[in-house]
C-alpha cells in the first residue's frame, strides 16, 4: 500500500438549517468582530441576512465584504483586505458562497495575518505567521473549497490560476445546510455539480491516491451519482440536495488528500483564455480524459461504475443540458496547440494516472473539439 499522510482538523457540521448554528459556532472558536466574505447573489437570496441574523443573536459583530465575482483573482483579495482592515479588527473570517467567495476568505486571510501578495504563498506551506479562524459555508454543492487547503486565485493581469495552499487556511468550522443551495439556478446546478462529480472521479485514480481518499472519492461518488438527475429534476427534493451537498464535500476532502488530474489541467486554460464556467469546462473534458485514463486505470474505474464510465458521464452531461464539445463555445481549432501549451504547465497535470505532456493534451482537446 501506498504511504500517506492523513491531517483531518475540520469540525463538520451537517444538517437542514444548521446555519442557524453560526453564531454559537463562531463564538466557539472566539470570534467577536467577524469578516464575511460573499457576493452580491447570496446577499440577494437573502442567504447573508440570515447568517446575520445567526450572528447577531450571540452578540457577533459582522462585516460583509460582497463584492466577490466567479473566478476570483488577485483584485478581489486585495479589496476584500482593504474592507477588513478599514473596520479594525477582525478575529474570524467566514466564506459564505460557492467556492469563489470560499477561496477568496482564505486570500483574505492570508494576506491579512501574512501580508505580501498572493504570489508569495502561491504553492504550499508558504504562510509563516498564525492565520484567523475561519468557518466556511457553501451554498452551492460543487467545488468542496471548504474541505480544503487551498485558495485557488487566478493573477488579475494573465487570470493564470494559482494554488496557494497552507493547512492553516483550511476552515475550522464547515457548515453543511442544504436549505441554502435551494435558490440556486438550474444552470448553476448543473456547472456545479459536474465539477463536484469531477472532482470524485479524478482524486480517485491520481498517482498520488490513498485508501483515506479513495474511500472519500468512492462515498462522494455513489452520493453524487444517486442523487444529480434527482436534483435536476426535482429541485425541491432535499433528500436529494443533502446528498449532493455532502458529496460534494467528501469529494473536496478527497482532492485535499489526493489532488486532481488532466481534465482540471485541461479546463483552467478554458476558464482563463475563453472565461468559460469552471465546472462547464471540467465537465466537458471529463469524459474525454476518463476514456484517455481507461488504458491504465480501468479496473479502478470499474469500482464505481460496472459500464464504461465516460459514457455515464455523458448521460449526465445531457441530463444537465452541458456541452460535451469546444466547438460550441467561439474557439478556433488552431486555438488548441497553444492551449495544449498552456494545460501542459497546469500543476494538476502532473498527478493524472497516465502522463500527459502538451502532446497528450492536444490530444484531449482534439478529441473534445
Amino acid at each position: 500500500m501506498q504511504p500517506f499522510d492523513f491531517q483531518p482538523s475540520t469540525r463538520v457540521v451537517f444538517g437542514e438549517n444548521a446555519l442557524n448554528q453560526l453564531g454559537s459556532l463562531t463564538k466557539e472558536l472566539g470570534g467577536r468582530r467577524v469578516l464575511i466574505v460573499t457576493d452580491p447573489g447570496i446577499v440577494k437570496a437573502g442567504i447573508v441576512e440570515s447568517a446575520l441574523n445567526a450572528l447577531k443573536r450571540e452578540s457577533v459583530e459582522a462585516f460583509v465584504f460582497d463584492n466577490v465575482e466567479e473566478n476570483p483573482t488577485t483584485r478581489h483579495v486585495e479589496a476584500g483586505v482593504r474592507f477588513a482592515k478599514a473596520q479594525g479588527q477582525i478575529d474570524l473570517i467566514i466564506g459564505l458562497g460557492g467556492g469563489s467567495a470560499m477561496d477568496c476568505a482564505k486570500g483574505v486571510n492570508f494576506i491579512l495575518t501574512n501580508g505580501g501578495t498572493m504570489e508569495d504563498y502561491w504553492g504550499v506551506d508558504k504562510a509563516t505567521k498564525p492565520m484567523l479562524p475561519s468557518i466556511g459555508i457553501p451554498t452551492t454543492a460543487g467545488t468542496g473549497s471548504e474541505a480544503q487547503s487551498f485558495a485557488l486565485i487566478a493573477q488579475e493581469d494573465t487570470h493564470r490560476k494559482m494554488a496557494c495552499g497552507d493547512k492553516k487556511a483550511r476552515f475550522r468550522t464547515v457548515i453543511l445546510d442544504p436549505t441554502l443551495t435551494e435558490s440556486v439556478p438550474k444552470p448553476v446546478v448543473a456547472a456545479t455539480g459536474i465539477d463536484a462529480v469531477s472532482h470524485a472521479l479524478e482524486s480517485y485514480v491520481t498517482t498520488r491516491r490513498n485508501p483515506i481518499s479513495q474511500m472519500l472519492a468512492r462515498e462522494a461518488w455513489r452520493l453524487l451519482d444517486r442523487s444529480f438527475e434527482i436534483v435536476l429534476r426535482d429541485p425541491e427534493n432535499i433528500e436529494a440536495r443533502s446528498q449532493m451537498l455532502l458529496g460534494a464535500h467528501l469529494a473536496g476532502a478527497a482532492v485535499e488528500n489526493s489532488m486532481l488530474g488532466a481534465a482540471h489541467a485541461c479546463a483552467n486554460p478554458l476558464t482563463a483564455r475563453y472565461r468559460m464556467t469552471h465546472g462547464i469546462a471540467v465537465g466537458l473534458m471529463l469524459p474525454y480524459v476518463i476514456r484517455f485514463n481507461s488504458q491504465s486505470v480501468n479496473e479502478l474505474y470499474q469500482d464505481l461504475h460496472p459500464s464504461p464510465l465516460h459514457e455515464r458521464i455523458i448521460q449526465l452531461q445531457t441530463a444537465a443540458a452541458l456541452p460535451d464539445r469546444l466547438r460550441h463555445f467561439q474557439i478556433d481549432q488552431t486555438d488548441l496547440p497553444q492551449l495544449a501549451k498552456e494545460a501542459a504547465a497546469q500543476w494538476t497535470g502532473d498527478f493524472n494516472p497516465r502522463p500527459v505532456s502538451e502532446t497528450e493534451c492536444l490530444q484531449l482537446y482534439e478529441a473534445a473539439y
